[in-house]
């Protein structure tokens, strides 16, 4: 390795600003609520998962279905629109392997929406409602 003085000054000079770019960009970016919020509804197994979900994101839309249930099946694609384009992280609930926390929020019916804000259940919602209820709803909690 025989470089000479100018090599070695132009692959520092080149590293430096390498290092500049990454540290400019780094610091450009400023927390941004909704891109730490995913776009797709997080699939919740167990009480513990779901208190994680709930702590973590300031709103968070919990959708408690089952697999058999047609409403259910009907609501899926308004849950993930969203899931992506709302500020609320959407998070799913399969009542049928989740017994015990179906009893622990009182769903006795699915579909079963529970809105949290703030870590606190604030709104509970029973059966299919359209996109615009819903989204309306998340946005009084934004």
């Amino acid at each position: 390795m025989s470089e000479s003085p100018n090599e070695i000054d132009e692959i520092r000079a080149q590293k430096r600003e390498e290092l500049a770019s990454q540290v400019n960009d780094d610091s450009d970016e400023e927390p941004d609520e909704a891109a730490t919020v995913p776009a797709e509804p997080i699939h919740v197994n167990g009480s513990e998962e779901l208190q994680d979900a709930i702590s973590t994101y300031d709103v968070v839309l919990v959708d408690f279905y089952a697999d058999w249930c047609g409403p259910c099946k009907m609501l899926e694609p308004t849950v993930e629109s969203l899931a992506e384009s709302t500020d609320a992280a959407v998070a799913k609930v399969d009542i049928d392997q989740n017994q015990q926390l179906a009893q622990q929020y009182q769903v006795r019916g699915v579909p079963t929406l529970q809105l949290f804000s703030d870590g606190q259940a604030v709104e509970q919602v029973v059966g299919v409602r359209d996109e615009s209820t819903l989204r309306s709803l998340i946005e009084q909690y934004s």
